[in-house]
């Protein structure tokens, strides 16, 4: 079986409460709970992780040698942080970069991923939709 992390980044935590408008009314919860049964159908163990500190995100995504791919929603971290850019780029495994909301039709800082150009490819403005098309393309990529 093939393993995937998903790393979610500051304040995704809580999504359900923050700005519906813009994140949805899904709480994260209610995201992985429809990535693992997607997951599972596609023959995938899913591993869960989400943080506010971006030293601790660095650590997980250090821990690429233990799955196929990575499903990263940087939150705010997508922005500026070259920290998470470098830890993406040492991951032997495949990283794709999530956003719940089209980045690029919001504020003129959100335009901008410093991450994006070491990531597989990008996923946004999907909604909770945008995780399962990261699924979708993993089950694609790891069946070529």
């Amino acid at each position: 079986m093939k393993k995937i992390l998903v790393i979610n980044g500051p304040n995704l935590n809580k999504l359900g409460k923050r700005d519906p408008k813009i994140y949805g009314k899904e709480t994260l919860s209610d995201i992985e709970s429809s990535m693992k049964k997607l997951g599972e159908a596609k023959g995938f163990v899913l591993d869960f992780f989400q943080s506010n500190s971006e030293g601790d995100i660095i650590d997980k995504i250090h821990e690429y040698q233990d799955y196929n791919g990575i499903i990263l929603n940087a939150g705010a971290y997508s922005h500026y942080s070259i920290a998470i850019r470098d830890a993406i780029e040492i991951a032997t495994c495949p990283v794709i970069e999530v956003h719940l909301s089209n980045i690029y039709k919001r504020e003129d800082f959100r335009k901008t991923s410093v991450i994006s150009e070491v990531c597989l490819g990008q996923i946004t403005g999907f909604g909770s939709l945008s995780y399962i098309m990261a699924i979708e393309a993993f089950a694609r990529i790891f069946n070529e």
